[in-house]
């Protein structure tokens, strides 16, 4: 790591109609480190970056250097050309185009290029994957790689810009263990050419492996920044939501008849022979490694990927669920992993997200909305699940991540379901908000809701669960009663577990 900052940002507030989302903040970021920018959902990291990307402006005041010199950052553009590149979670790449277009594209279209040359494209792209250490084919179509492979694209088209800064947002969401490992390989190849790397993630433990430096905010303030061996994760924790937060055990009490079994579901190259019941007042936990399944599984549930063979039961009734809408029917909901790409419309309104499963039930006579039954249940569920700020008018694009997650929980709880089945529902939130959810979904439990809980992060399995499902390679490979079950036994039944067979 330099001792020359590359960027500096003094008294950067920025006010939006309402809404105070950053009061004087500042931040020094050096050439070749690490830097983790970290807080609570809405402390203000997401317009921090929104403000450093071009994207927003800056209220009057605030200071950018760049080098040690005014910089002024007014579009997306701007911020290219003082070497700052933003990797958002979806990549905002083109799936449609190959792996050489994406990377290299923008760089041709940037230099004002009349025509374009496929063997300049091809080289651009070609050496910033060279500079990565890595290789992939250049004509493949993007949407053909992986979530890791479509991540390093990103970052080769942020060398192929001459990037000085890489800003990474919540960069390890949807990758397995292994391929976080060979991220942190390549932001450490990124480190030694000198460019410095703006990681924003909750994932605490990730951060202190790959971090040197941690810049707090809270609330839209600026706390402290402090290297990483001024502190541990419990002092971190505390800067970040200005109280003490453990990680509670939240036990349920006495489940209820079968709500939902299924038996021997399979589809073709997704998973095979899955049977398991989920009982009235339960949290079924489903975990297993990234690419197991559990999603597919989910997704058959909810009428989105329909299986092949196998039985459905509602009630002790066999069903046939070959639609989002009959599932709906039934009293199931399902909350996607991909809250951005799937659970929310981002340029509506928060209010129209809330009210979207529930538009029917609340027309007139004459078929148009209740606009006053829609503003008494959107501030209903603002309120319950404490959506921050509380303005139904705001575009759900412009809430963070945590604040979104609230908002697709309260479109599906708004259905009043009997089933809920979510996927990741604490993924990219911070530890505050964990504990929330965590809170609200036992209490939707105990109030006789089945919910079928998919996760990655085993804590959250354990904490909440009544009991856990573990698959491996399509295939169920074990279940564990709370009381017996531990983070080694189901790490191994996920690496070692019997299911290793075909699933085609």
């Amino acid at each position: 790591m330099s001792e020359r900052p590359f960027l500096q940002l003094r008294n950067v507030s920025k006010t939006y109609p309402g809404v105070q989302a950053l009061s004087s903040v500042q931040l020094e970021i050096m050439a070749g480190e690490v830097h983790a920018l970290v807080g609570e959902n809405g402390a203000g990291k997401s317009t921090l970056i929104k403000l450093l990307a071009g994207v927003e402006q800056a209220d009057p005041g605030a200071e950018f250097l760049i080098d040690g010199q005014p910089a002024n950052i007014r579009q997306p553009i701007d911020a290219n050309q003082k070497g700052i590149a933003v990797i958002y979670q979806d990549f905002s790449l083109f799936p449609n185009l190959t792996v050489a277009e994406n990377i290299s594209f923008g760089k041709e279209v940037g230099q004002g290029k009349r025509f374009i040359s496929w063997s300049e494209i091809k080289e651009t792209a070609r050496n910033a994957l060279k500079e990565l250490g890595t290789e992939l084919d250049l004509t493949l179509q993007l949407e053909k790689l992986s979530v890791a492979k479509q991540q390093l694209v990103a970052i080769a088209r942020a060398l192929a810009f001459n990037a000085r800064l890489i800003i990474m947002d919540e960069p390890t969401s949807s990758l397995s263990r292994g391929e976080v490992e060979n991220l942190f390989k390549i932001i450490r190849v990124l480190k030694d050419k000198g460019i410095a790397i703006l990681f924003v993630s909750h994932k605490l433990q990730e951060l202190f492996t790959i971090a040197d430096r941690f810049t707090v905010l809270r609330d839209g303030k600026y706390i402290g920044t402090y290297y990483k061996e001024e502190i541990n994760e419990d002092k971190l924790i505390s800067l970040m939501v200005g109280r003490k937060v453990e990680f509670i055990k939240l036990s349920g009490g006495e489940v209820g008849p079968v709500l939902l079994e299924v038996k021997f579901l399979s589809k073709k190259g997704n998973f095979k022979d899955i049977s398991f019941t989920l009982h009235k007042g339960e949290i079924l936990g489903l975990t297993g490694l990234v690419g197991a399944g559990r999603t597919e599984v989910a997704q058959a549930l909810f009428g989105l990927n329909i299986p092949d063979s196998g039985e459905i039961f509602f009630e002790g009734i066999k069903v046939n669920i070959r639609s989002p809408e009959e599932a709906m029917r039934l009293g199931i909901a399902y909350i996607p992993e991909g809250r951005q790409r799937e659970g929310l419309v981002l340029r509506q309104s928060v209010a129209n997200n809330i009210s979207l499963a529930m538009l029917r039930k609340m027309r007139g006579k004459l078929g148009l909305l209740n606009t006053s039954k829609e503003k008494e249940l959107v501030g209903r569920y603002m309120e319950a699940l404490d959506v921050r700020p509380r303005l139904p008018e705001m575009l759900a694009m412009q809430l963070s991540g945590g604040n979104q997650q609230k908002v697709v929980l309260a479109k599906w709880l708004a259905t009043n379901p009997r089933v809920l089945i979510i996927d990741e529902p604490t993924n990219g939130i911070d530890i505050g908000a964990k504990t929330e959810i965590h809170k609200l979904l036992r209490r939707l439990a105990s109030q006789g809701m089945g919910i079928l809980m998919i996760s990655s992060e085993l804590p959250e399995i354990l904490a909440i669960s009544d009991r856990i499902l573990v698959m491996r390679r399509g295939r169920l490979v074990g279940e564990f009663n709370i009381k017996e079950a531990t983070q080694e036994k189901i790490m191994n039944r996920a690496f070692m577990g019997t299911g290793s067979g075909s699933i085609a």
